[in-house]
């Protein structure tokens, strides 16, 4: 069982930056690929960017690539979101989430969290 908690979500403007944490209890955080998505109303959740287990692979949506960077430290049972060159598009209510591999697609993924509400104005 994995438990995840995000954070750092918040209002900005076009060009800024945010990083949002996802806090994880359980033994077995180091075990689990790690993955972000975000939703809007009315649209389907997407898949934002995952992580494996080590770090050591990373995976972007195109629409992100290039502005937002995955991390994680498994030390701190703790996944990161760098999010920069923010754009009003991106507004969106963002959730983490872990799967037993690296996977993009929502249905893959076992255990998710909260989310958190990151507001980009123009």
């Amino acid at each position: 069982q994995v438990q995840l908690v995000e954070s750092g979500g918040g209002l900005v403007q076009a060009g800024d930056s945010l990083r949002l944490s996802c806090a994880a209890s359980g033994r077995a955080f180091s075990s689990y690929a790690m993955g972000w998505f975000r939703q809007t109303p009315g649209k389907e959740r997407e898949f934002v960017a995952a992580i494996s287990w080590s770090g050591g692979s990373t995976y972007y949506a195109d629409s992100v690539k290039g502005r937002f960077t995955i991390s994680r430290d498994n030390a701190k049972k703790t996944a990161y979101l760098q999010m920069n060159s923010l754009k009003p598009d991106d507004t969106a209510v963002y959730y983490c989430a872990a799967a037993r591999g690296v996977r993009v697609g929502v249905n893959e993924y076992d255990y998710w969290g909260q989310g958190t509400q990151v507001t980009v104005s123009s």
